[in-house]
């Protein structure tokens, strides 16, 4: 059995920040954090799928390729959600140029780019934000940051 500590949560009125524990359940967790808050700001049943699959695929790189913390952080806009972790690493995520060829990953960042998400790295001084952004359509998610 694991036992894992509640996450450390920071919410405004347009956003909602966790810092996640490094574990297997992290991307579960941060799928479920981030339904919860997407019914609160009312985005669309139909939307919240992609957005929860940038969430998985954003922390799950997050566990693969860093060792530090992870902290996810979700804003509501006019008509998207943006999605970032951050993390200790400065190493910057790549899009592997065959990923049909590994069997044991590297599709992510193709499959988001292929939905249309549109990604920002940005090196911090502690590691790295890696954003992504997503359209949830014409309706306004309640709370808006623009």
């Amino acid at each position: 059995m694991t036992t894992l500590a509640t996450p450390h949560l920071h919410s405004t009125g347009t956003g909602h920040r966790v810092a996640l524990a490094r574990s297997g359940h992290a991307p579960e967790i941060a799928r479920r954090i981030t339904a919860r808050w997407l019914a609160a700001r009312g985005v669309s049943p139909c939307s919240a799928p992609d957005v929860l699959l940038v969430v998985s695929e954003l922390v799950t790189n997050n566990l693969r390729h860093t060792s530090g913390t992870c902290t996810l952080t979700l804003t509501a806009h006019a008509t998207r959600i943006s999605i970032t972790v951050t993390d200790t690493s400065t190493r910057l995520p790549r899009m592997r140029s065959d990923p049909a060829a590994n069997e044991d990953g590297g599709r992510g960042l193709a499959l988001l780019y292929g939905m249309g998400v549109r990604l920002t790295v940005t090196p911090t001084p502690w590691g790295k934000a890696v954003e992504a952004t997503v359209d949830v359509g014409g309706e306004a998610p309640h709370g808006l940051a623009e």
